[in-house]
């Protein structure tokens, strides 16, 4: 009997489990509702904390927590581990590596990916940060380069190596940056004998007028004054126009760097293909009020895979507070579509936005309330310890947190990935083909 109630409860398929469809699948926990969780990794990701580990502050497991054990007491969530690619819509199916999965509720939450804005080529030379292997990669990248310039004879190639090229000023390109920074000039700056870490030449490049857009002028403007107290150079109003191996082309000017970041924007998954949806731009599917697909009411999109818009017609953006309360409002847009009742359109709360610069220093602006430098940085540092997930990674945060507060060191500057092979010899496109493998 209890096999029968199970078959003939509705089927809720959410695909991704980042911010929207892990607080989708936590809301419809012990609903009447058999969930299915679909990702293609084992983990929930506090993504806003990866420059953290591309930095060497924190190590991956500080910042992710296995989806199983989230939800180990639901048993209504089944969690599949597995890479989604496509969906047929006629059918109610998910395709997963091959196999079919049904749904009567579909909720598509598969995130963004790295816009090189029709530069795919540069993608290689200039990585982004929306994953732990990137995160990693981007660490060895970084830790290399010094390691590498340590015994590098050649003068020019010690600058190119010690040149850290940052592109996007918007708030990860501003926290990388910073980050760098203190790592260079601080953490690092007496452990080499032949070099001088605080040497190393930090850029920041944006092609907007200023650093931070979707932050008030004033803040923008402390901003860019923190990050100048750190030795960052910043570029605003300049665009890249080339990047290779050696370095970033800015229209006639030429910046020589063996490491690149890019944080100059983002674009959909595909999943806007997979359903046939209309799309924006950015591959964004064009969503109803209620965040349904048009003319398919079982089907929502949320998160950065979304393309909707707040009370006053402004797109939303795609930061983790705005996927979190869609997949809430969703799950309860369908308990109660289950149930017979309607709901009314999704209204997005908006309670503040941050970015951190470095140590001691951020800016915060709720609503009309606009903070800088140590009483923001505080702010930050409690919003993101409470929305970590489970108390052991906030535990942990806060204690690394502190003690490179007091310290200036980085508890995690171990580089992985290359044993075996000579330092000088590492090749970025080696580094990014190596094994990962990662401290606890």
């Amino acid at each position: 009997m209890a096999s029968e109630v199970a078959i003939q409860r509705p089927r809720v398929v959410i695909i991704g489990a980042g911010f929207g469809g892990l607080s989708a699948a936590k809301a419809l926990a012990g609903k009447p509702f058999g969930v299915t969780l679909v990702d293609r990794y084992n983990y929930h990701l506090f993504q806003p904390l990866l420059y953290q580990v591309a930095t060497a502050a924190l190590s991956p497991a500080d910042i992710a927590s296995p989806i199983r054990t989230v939800f180990r007491r639901q048993p209504n969530v089944d969690v599949i581990l597995a890479n989604v690619s496509g969906i047929d819509v006629a059918r109610n199916q998910v395709i997963a590596e091959g196999r079919s999965i049904p749904f009567d509720y579909l909720i598509v939450a598969t995130g963004a990916q790295q816009a090189y804005f029709g530069h795919a080529d540069w993608a290689q030379h200039a990585p982004g940060l929306k994953t732990i292997d990137d995160a990693t990669y981007l660490r060895r990248r970084i830790l290399l380069a010094f390691e590498k310039a340590e015994i590098e004879p050649d003068h020019d190639e010690r600058r190119r190596l010690l040149n850290f090229v940052v592109v996007g000023g918007g708030p990860t390109g501003v926290e990388l940056a910073g980050a760098i920074a203190e790592l260079a000039k601080r953490a690092l700056a007496s452990d080499f004998r032949n070099i001088d870490p605080r040497s190393a030449r930090i850029v920041l490049v944006e092609a907007g007028p200023r650093i931070l857009t979707q932050f008030d002028e004033s803040l923008s403007s402390s901003a860019l004054q923190a990050l100048e107290q750190l030795g960052v150079e910043v570029r605003s109003g300049t665009e890249v126009t080339g990047c290779d191996d050696a370095g970033v082309s800015m229209g006639d000017e030429r910046i020589e760097s063996r490491t690149i970041l890019w944080a100059a924007g983002v674009e959909a998954s595909p999943a806007s293909r997979w359903l046939g949806a209309e799309s924006d731009r950015a591959g964004r599917a064009k969503v109803e009020p209620d965040l349904s697909l048009p003319g398919r009411p079982h089907i929502f999109v949320i998160g950065d895979t979304a393309s909707c818009v707040d009370a006053e017609g402004k797109p939303l953006p795609g930061v983790a507070p705005v996927a979190k309360q869609q997949g809430y409002y969703v799950a309860h847009a369908i308990a109660a579509r289950a149930a017979g009742k309607s709901v009314p359109a999704f209204r997005y709360r908006d309670y503040g936005t941050l970015a951190t610069i470095g140590r001691s220093r951020a800016v915060a602006q709720i609503g009309r309330i606009k903070l800088s430098g140590f009483a923001a940085w505080l702010l930050w540092c409690f919003a993101h310890i409470y929305f970590l997930i489970g108390f052991r990674n906030r535990l942990l945060v806060m204690v690394n947190w502190a003690w490179s507060f007091a310290t200036f060191q980085r508890g995690a500057r171990l580089i992985t990935g290359i044993v075996g092979a000579r330092i000088r010899d590492v090749k970025p496109e080696a580094v990014a083909k190596s094994s990962v493998r990662e401290e606890a």
